[in-house]
């Protein structure tokens, strides 16, 4: 379908409004605001660390509440990092591993599903591996020199970009890796244990200071990657002259 891309800017008519759904601690909140916009984030769970204007809540609900009221027009764009952990490679992997089963949910046809509906241009963020996704767009942190990698596709709606050059990687991950240690530029921040990431390293890999919780810090994408999302919108919009 075709999505607006009129802005919508906030109450001082400075910055447009983004929709920051699934938002967990705000690591995609924060590029979005270092790209120039204002934030709302929406999680089901309270996330006193979330730097921007919060709502608790279900994302879905909230999302689908909004569009029946037409309270969405308020927003230019919204950003969904909805849960689909079961069939990312890292989760199945580990999974199997350790012999749990498949409770994640995947939200991301129920969310795509209702952001169509919105009728506003929008990203759906997913992690690498995952055989079902989209990927307009991948990201990794070595194009924005961070110490991880931390893959990530992410689903355009209503609007495009080119794909960035996705750049030669500097070495490994560091870390136990089938029973054998490797050093290597970037650290593993995920889990905990064989090598991986302490709460420091995570933080300063990823340009993240505002939470110091791992579960947050380990959900999280960096900043350097809604950043680059949000300023390549707005150069696809009217607003983009006057944003930059």
């Amino acid at each position: 379908m075709t999505h607006s891309t009129d802005i919508r800017r906030d109450h001082s008519g400075d910055r447009p409004l983004l929709l920051d759904l699934f938002c967990c601690a705000g690591g995609a909140g924060r590029g979005y605001d270092e790209a120039g916009f204002a934030v709302t984030g929406v999680d089901i769970r309270p996330r006193p660390n979330y730097p921007f204007t919060f709502v608790q809540g279900d994302a879905l609900t909230v999302l689908a509440e909004l569009i029946a009221s037409g309270e969405i027009r308020r927003y230019s764009a919204v950003h969904a990092s909805p849960p689909c952990q079961g069939k990312c490679a890292l989760t199945v992997g580990t999974n199997q591993a350790m012999g749990w089963g498949g409770a994640h949910v995947d939200l991301v046809a129920p969310t795509r599903e209702l952001l169509d509906a919105s009728g506003l241009p929008y990203v759906i963020e997913q992690p690498d591996g995952k055989a079902d996704v989209r990927k307009d767009i991948t990201l990794c942190g070595e194009m924005f020199s961070l110490g991880v990698l931390r893959h990530r596709n992410f689903e355009l709606g209503g609007w495009s970009t080119a794909q960035p050059k996705h750049l030669k990687h500097r070495g490994r991950v560091r870390g136990w890796r089938h029973g054998e240690y490797h050093d290597g530029p970037y650290v593993a921040a995920y889990g905990a244990g064989g090598g991986k990431a302490t709460v420091a390293e995570m933080q300063a890999a990823m340009g993240i200071d505002w939470t110091d919780v791992r579960e947050e810090l380990t959900e999280a994408i960096p900043p350097a990657y809604s950043e680059w999302l949000g300023r390549a919108f707005l150069t696809r919009t009217s607003a983009g002259a006057v944003a930059a």
